[in-house]
């Protein structure tokens, strides 16, 4: 199955989500640890695949922004 790098992103938000959680309600050490050990892990992951991502675009820095467009004189 292939994800894409916004997939992995919130999987990564959601699982150091549940680590604040977790830790606030008190739960093993041991378990809190281990759950912040993979999300770091899988934060360089989701990292590694937005930067290599094969994402294009046609847009240019002339374009400006998409949801206020400047109208261009050609």
């Amino acid at each position: 199955m292939n994800l894409s790098a916004i997939t992995y992103l919130v999987i990564t938000t959601f699982v150091l989500v549940t680590v604040a959680i977790f830790a606030a309600m008190g739960f093993p050490v041991n378990l809190v640890f281990y759950i912040i050990v993979f999300g770091q892990a899988l934060l360089v992951f989701s990292v590694f695949k937005v930067l290599t991502d094969p994402y294009t675009t046609n847009k240019t820095f002339e374009d400006f922004y998409e949801d206020y467009p400047i109208e261009r004189e050609e």
